[in-house]
């Protein structure tokens, strides 16, 4: 009885190996478009920051990898500062990351301590590296100094960049008075009360004909021109 030949199987090597090449093309593809840096960062609506601080509290200032640097750390980092109020981030197209922020807004800042006072009545040491911001120029009494703070929230952004200094002045009738000292020479006198008035110093100033004095806004509307 003739015996049976057994048929050898032969190994498929050539897809085998064609298959694990194709595997490492990938995996190395994958592993290099992951690590393709953030090209293109863009920071909306600071006003006290500069973009590289915001940059550099959020760990981007050395643009690293677009795909393993995530929206929640960047979002983490930024909220830990307490300048910020709020932050949001979103990432595009063509690796870009966009940063939008809201600010605390700042007050003033208190011309001894250089400290700078937020809206939320924090109190900051970063004072000297600021600009645009009026400053405190002399003491004022806590109750005084919380009124104050309320009154300035009611001044617009645009007329409180235009004082340079504030200083509290009160006289035997009124107890809650300040003198304001504005960037293109001229001074208001404000009260406590009275405080949002100065919103409307841009439209006062055509009827002041180009003459520099003080605006006495405390009682009364009138000017005196300086000699």
């Amino acid at each position: 009885m003739a015996k049976k030949m057994k048929k050898k199987r032969k190994l498929k090597l050539i897809p085998a190996f064609l298959f694990l090449v194709v595997i490492t093309i990938i995996y190395f593809a994958v592993s290099i478009y992951l690590k393709i840096d953030i090209q293109n960062i863009v920071v909306k609506n600071q006003t006290y920051l500069k973009e590289q601080d915001i940059l550099e509290m959020a760990g981007l200032e050395d643009y690293p990898s677009f795909y393993f640097t995530t929206t929640s750390s960047i979002k983490r980092r930024l909220k830990a500062s307490p300048f910020l109020k709020n932050v949001e981030v979103k990432k595009e197209f063509f690796h870009k990351v966009i940063i939008e922020v809201e600010e605390y807004r700042i007050l003033y800042r208190e011309g001894e301590s250089q400290k700078l006072v937020l809206e939320n009545g924090e109190k900051l040491d970063e004072g000297e590296t600021m600009i645009g911001v009026p400053t405190l120029v002399n003491y004022v009494p806590d109750e005084k100094e919380k009124s104050l703070q309320k009154g300035m929230k009611k001044v617009k952004d645009n007329i409180a960049s235009t004082i340079s200094e504030i200083e509290y002045v009160p006289n035997e009738y009124d107890k809650d008075r300040f003198l304001l000292f504005m960037d293109d020479g001229n001074s208001v006198y404000l009260t406590l009360t009275k405080f949002e008035m100065i919103n409307y110093y841009h439209e006062v100033l055509p009827q002041l004909e180009g003459k520099k004095g003080i605006l006495y806004l405390d009682s009364g509307n009138h000017f005196k021109i300086m000699e």
